[in-house]
């Protein structure tokens, strides 16, 4: 019996001392910080970091970011930016009838996470290049109502109700992404300092992953009737929406709804789905900043606040168009 152990014993350690003489697959391997090609390229000699020009620029997205911030967060959990750091609102007023939107667990869930984000935008932005106070912002149910009713080319009866539902609630969404995503997307030609181009790839990777995430939520709905306005899907809503933003900006079609009527308008001319919206060879959109504002001021005006923004956006950019009124 006792030779028998012994057997046993050295097989057991022949095996541990076999598997540790075995190299452990790389993915096992802990890290190697030291590789520099962990590390990202280093900027060509000389290159500055962020040029003074580079500021305003990105400070400028801060306006749209401070809507969004504020719009999931307060949906998904019925407080804002405040609850989470009062520092990066800077003393800015709290948005006007933001509340939380009566919405299903995995709804609650994705506009949360959206919300958080965007805090981590706006955090990010004000580290790098600095900012300014949150502007004043209209949430209002009322604010969505006559946006809703603009796009849809009628008065709708009841009023759109933007907290009300998840399919509502989706659809006023719908409406902010892709304002935030063209508007990072239309910055880059002006950027010159290598952590400036940095901040805002970051931002748009994740800006535009938001917009896809809400327009595949609704694209999963496109061909429900919106209650209760009947004769009137959710892939209308969203092709009225897109026409909407279109009108505002002023620059020609940037935007399509979630499903387009022909195939020659969807990717290489063969698809009628629009999960992912893209011009030409499926890249992605752009707007300038007064764009941006006709959009988000509801006015058709970069030079005359409201919507969103009833007293305008924050920063040099905004600013100066008030200059130029």
């Amino acid at each position: 019996m006792a030779r028998a152990r012994d057997a046993v014993l050295v097989v057991v350690v022949a095996a541990i001392l076999l598997r540790l003489a075995v190299p452990a697959p790389a993915n096992l391997l802990p890290p190697n910080t030291d590789d520099p090609r962990c590390r990202a390229s280093p900027p060509r000699r000389g290159a500055l970091a962020v040029y003074p020009t580079d500021m305003e620029q990105l400070q400028f997205l801060l306006n749209a970011k401070f809507v969004e911030a504020e719009w999931f967060l307060h949906c998904a959990l019925g407080r804002g930016v405040d609850f989470l750091d009062r520092n990066l609102s800077a003393g800015g007023p709290p948005p006007v009838g933001a509340k939380r939107a009566a919405l299903d667990f995995r709804t609650t869930e994705v506009a949360a996470e959206l919300g958080y984000q965007e805090v981590g935008h706006i955090r990010a932005i004000k580290q790098y290049v600095g900012g300014f106070p949150r502007p004043a912002i209209d949430l209002s149910a009322e604010r969505f109502a006559m946006i809703m009713d603009e796009a849809m080319g009628a008065r709708l009866d009841p009023p759109f109700d933007p907290y009300a539902g998840t399919v509502n609630f989706l659809l006023a969404s719908y409406i902010l992404p892709h304002v935030t995503a063209a508007a990072t997307m239309g910055i880059s030609s002006t950027l010159m300092g290598y952590l400036s181009k940095r901040l805002q790839a970051s931002i748009l990777a994740v800006e535009a992953g938001q917009d896809a995430v809400v327009r595949l939520l609704l694209y999963q709905r496109a061909d429900e009737l919106v209650a209760p306005y009947q004769g009137h899907t959710v892939a209308d809503f969203t092709r009225r929406i897109s026409d909407w933003r279109n009108r505002l900006s002023g620059c020609g079609d940037k935007d399509e709804g979630v499903k387009v009527l022909d195939r020659h308008q969807g990717a290489e001319r063969r698809t009628i789905s629009n999960v992912l919206g893209a011009g030409d060879d499926s890249l992605g959109f752009q707007r300038t900043p007064a764009e941006v504002l006709r959009i988000l001021y509801g006015s058709h005006n970069e030079q005359i606040p409201g919507g969103f923004l009833p007293r305008g956006a924050n920063g040099t950019i905004a600013r100066n168009f008030f200059q130029l009124a």
